[in-house]
């Protein structure tokens, strides 16, 4: 196996590990890590079988998926055109700015973790609300292929209960995955030789969500937490600098 999938399938166990401890993060650390060593696009196609895989699991567990789908469902609509209005993004001139971007969104999304902010979105608010997320976190994930800004904070903004969140996340995390697989496809990077090195990836995730699992009974979650935010905000800085040396 080539040296870079190597280090791919070591990104995915550590990155499945995280989303097993925290509850997320698989997105977010493999897609940032991986754009150190190959192209954002290449990334985002190595992701696509992984994020489905454990989505669905994430998605179907919890206390009730058709209740989330009813209230989500105009911000995962504007996802996807979001994420398709900007699938010229990540390719073709733009790797450049796709990277700095990339470093941009981990960089808020730390910032938003480390200092614990507390937002709050009234239900009539929703309405226009839940669109506006939906597209602006379209078009990051096109650029980035992270779906974390400004979703995530949405979602704990507008009062989700800790089971229905993680339901949620794992819902929205699918439909931001099957909207960026379709500009990857179009970009000609979801071949048959992606196949086995995405299954592979897969099977690296699983592993690093058992043992984070394993991990999550026995750490104080807070702290792990706290760490993994400042890894991403040296990450993100990383990948600017990557982007405009």
């Amino acid at each position: 196996m080539p040296d870079a999938f190597l280090a791919a399938a070591a990104v995915f166990v550590f990155a499945g590990f995280v989303k097993g401890v925290i509850g997320l993060g698989l997105p977010t650390i493999s897609i940032g890590m991986l754009a150190l060593v190959m192209p954002p696009v290449q990334a985002a196609a190595l992701l696509v079988l992984p994020a489905i895989l454990t989505n669905l699991w994430q998605m179907f567990v919890g206390p009730g998926l058709i209740p989330i789908i009813k209230r989500l469902w105009p911000m995962l609509t504007t996802l996807c055109l979001g994420t398709w209005a900007a699938s010229g993004i990540m390719t073709g001139p733009h790797v450049r700015l796709a990277g700095a971007l990339l470093g941009i969104a981990l960089i808020a999304y730390a910032a938003i973790g480390l200092l614990a902010w507390k937002l709050k979105v009234a239900r009539e608010q929703e309405i226009w609300a839940g669109p506006l997320v939906g597209f602006l976190t379209g078009i990051v994930t096109a650029a980035t292929g992270v779906f974390v800004i400004p979703s995530v904070p949405y979602m704990q903004a507008i009062g989700f209960e800790k089971d229905e969140l993680v339901q949620a996340l794992g819902l929205s995390f699918m439909v931001s995955t099957l909207a960026l697989a379709v500009n990857v496809a179009r970009a000609g990077a979801l071949t048959q030789d992606m196949v086995i090195p995405s299954l592979l990836a897969a099977v690296a995730a699983f592993a690093g969500m058992g043992i984070g699992q394993f991990v999550r009974a026995r750490l104080d979650a807070n702290a792990f937490r706290r760490w993994f935010f400042i890894g991403l905000l040296v990450l993100g800085i990383a990948l600017i600098a990557r982007a405009f040396g």
